[in-house]
């Protein structure tokens, strides 16, 4: 597999279980949102008998065979298991993969998703919502925590830091988010919101301060912007010192001429600290992974590694390398820090466990500990019937062979500094609690470390604080959810 001629892509699950317990690792609840590392599709071997209809079991049945075909840890998958009882074929992959997931190998990585959505967004950030990703604090109240551009909910004045009191189909039959939490946990408050479909109409009580009022919004298709014309690439001027800011919403194609406009912006003004915000960001495609990698690359050799990509003994043939590739907008980074919490995952995960061999610890990871995915998913499709398997098939790895951060990359990285999510201020805002702590560290100042972080940089535990807030996630998110965790 060349890596000129494939896209490899990382799709993550993110497992939270939004509500009073919030804590900071994951939850067992199925398909919370995050997608992260990816790789291109090798062709599966074909079935020695052809699919002849789309019935549920012979999609079960086509599931386990690309299981055992190319799942990364082969020797946990049950010798046989009868699909009979099993109403989805979602419920039977869950399953098949239960022992992975029990030694915290693959936390319902592995999942079924149709191909014309999944395509559709990784292509152009095609979906249809709201535009916004939303957020329990510690106490489940709702919050926004982003809101994109051209999108419905920005444009009836919903942004960062919006509280969104009580949610209805009318403004006549509200409900009150307390109430929902109080009757159905997050599910309550995801099933009030309604499906993510083009014309759902919802009434929110939303307060942007002392006041509070009611607005109408519908939802609509839009396209995604993952660099923010607002906020995502400027220079922050910090007490004379300059620095570089991407806040990167997902790896999609379409980001990567922002981020080639971007570093060619940091590169005329002489930058060498910059910030990647990559706090909400769950991942997508590796090949966009690898573009951050070049842009930060411009004092590295083509012939050193950015990463590489392991399948299992017998799939070896199809293992790569990245090496680097500077390019014309490429920067020598003196100094980075990357913003990440527990929604962290996968291609955001990559960047920095890539550059950390280059930098140790003039790379820090600043906010709280990130999802713990160092493994990726191969898609394989089954056209006919509009299935895509997401199958866990691969280790990524950097220079130095690390990636075995299941627990997120506090324990790898050398240098960390905890900071609080902080909603009351736009990203970017040199005075937002993650932005200020980043350019501290950049500035060489001292910090608390995240818990559970190791100084040595070997592998150690990283049981970290919670979080000020985690992304409200469905159990069973779509194909823009598993991309921008927390998004409706």
């Amino acid at each position: 597999m060349k890596n000129s001629a494939k896209h490899r892509l990382i799709s993550a699950l993110s497992v939270m279980a939004l509500v009073s317990a919030c804590s900071g690792g994951g939850s067992s609840a199925p398909g919370g949102g995050i997608t992260a590392v990816v790789t291109p599709a090798p062709s599966p071997t074909p079935s020695p008998t052809p699919l002849a209809t789309c019935s549920l079991r012979a999609r079960q049945d086509w599931a386990f065979a690309q299981l055992r075909e190319w799942y990364l840890f082969p020797e946990t998958l049950p010798a046989s298991l009868d699909p009979t009882p099993f109403a989805t074929v979602d419920a039977y992959v869950d399953a098949l993969t239960a022992t992975a997931r029990a030694q915290n190998r693959d936390r319902f990585f592995t999942f079924l998703t149709t191909i014309s959505g999944e395509n559709a967004f990784l292509n152009s950030g095609s979906s249809a919502g709201f535009g916004i990703r939303l957020a329990f604090d510690t106490s489940s109240r709702l919050f926004v925590a982003e809101s994109f551009e051209d999108a419905p909910a920005l444009a009836a004045g919903i942004d960062r830091g919006t509280q969104i009191l009580a949610i209805g189909n009318t403004d006549t039959s509200l409900q009150t988010v307390a109430s929902l939490v109080a009757s159905g946990g997050s599910a309550a408050v995801t099933n009030a919101l309604g499906p993510n479909t083009a014309g759902t109409v919802r009434a929110l009580q939303i307060s942007n301060g002392a006041e509070s009022r009611i607005v109408t919004v519908a939802k609509a298709d839009f396209s995604l912007a993952p660099v923010s014309s607002r906020y995502g690439a400027m220079i922050i001027n910090d007490a004379g010192r300059r620095v570089g800011y991407i806040n990167l919403r997902t790896f999609i194609s379409t980001a990567n001429q922002p981020l080639r406009d971007a570093f060619a912006n940091f590169r005329a003004n002489g930058i060498t600290n910059v910030i990647l915000d990559f706090r909400y960001n769950g991942g997508g495609l590796v090949s966009t992974a690898d573009l951050i990698g070049d842009l930060l690359g411009g004092n590295r050799l083509t012939s050193e590694v950015f990463n590489l990509t392991a399948f299992r003994p017998e799939k070896s043939s199809n293992n790569t390398t990245k090496n680097f590739a500077p390019m014309a907008q490429s920067i020598s980074p003196m100094r980075i820090a990357v913003i990440g919490t527990g929604s962290t995952a996968s291609a955001s995960e990559l960047v920095a466990n890539g550059m950390l061999p280059y930098l140790r610890a003039n790379l820090g990871l600043i906010g709280s500990n990130t999802f713990g995915k160092p493994v990726g998913q191969i898609a394989l499709d089954m056209s006919a019937c509009d299935d895509r398997l997401r199958v866990v098939a691969f280790a990524s790895q950097n220079a130095n062979r690390q990636g075995n951060y299941f627990t997120g990359l506090a324990s790898v990285v050398e240098a960390s500094c905890q900071a609080a999510d902080d909603l009351t201020r736009p990203l970017g805002d040199p005075q937002e609690a993650s932005t200020r702590a980043a350019l501290n560290y950049l500035a060489g100042q001292s910090c608390t470390p995240i818990a559970g972080a190791v100084a040595t940089g070997q592998q150690g535990p990283a049981s970290v604080r919670a979080p000020s807030q985690q992304l409200l996630v469905p159990a069973r998110p779509d194909p823009m959810q598993r991309d921008l965790p927390g998004a409706f």
